[in-house]
């Protein structure tokens, strides 16, 4: 993986570039996806996939009914910027999905905290700390994507990490 932002022209601070985006977090056990509208302004949650079984199928279905500008992974790493066995596995997750969809683009986006965050966002709504495994990672990957549009935002810089296939 390497950052290729000064591969694509850079876009206005105040305007991020048209195109719906596809956010994914990976997890252990399931799979969380959010997607953008064409305007890059809103995040959506879109599903909770268990990993190993369909958890590509999501992404699937939002290639086929839309036009996909990137895809972005969680990178989970370590509060301290270090690399764990979550790190491998969405970096692996990452690798197979660029394969797959290619040429759309896969990017890393850092997720520190984003799971965490998607918990209390939950509990702050209300919701039982119990339905919680049923929605958290798909509140992750929004979260995910809101970071990134923000960055593209504030910054004119494509966000993430390009993975390599």
């Amino acid at each position: 993986m390497q950052n290729r932002d000064d591969v694509l022209p850079p876009v206005r601070s105040d305007k991020v570039r048209a195109g719906v985006r596809i956010a994914v977090d990976v997890g252990q056990v399931r799979v969380g996806i959010a997607k953008s509208d064409s305007a890059g302004i809103l995040a959506s949650p879109v599903g909770t996939y268990i990993r190993e079984k369909n958890d590509f199928s999501g992404v699937f279905s939002l290639l086929k009914n839309q036009e996909v500008l990137e895809i972005y992974v969680g990178l989970p790493l370590n509060m301290d910027g270090t690399q764990g066995k979550s790190v491998q596995m969405a970096q692996r997750w990452a690798r197979r999905i660029a394969r797959k969809v290619a040429p759309i683009p896969v990017r890393m986006i850092d997720e520190r905290l984003s799971s965490a965050s998607a918990h209390r966002i939950l509990q702050d709504a209300g919701r039982a700390t119990i339905t919680h495994r049923a929605v958290v990672d798909q509140v992750a990957a929004v979260i995910i994507l809101e970071q990134a549009l923000e960055y593209e935002r504030l910054t004119g810089k494509i966000p993430g990490i390009l993975v390599e296939g």
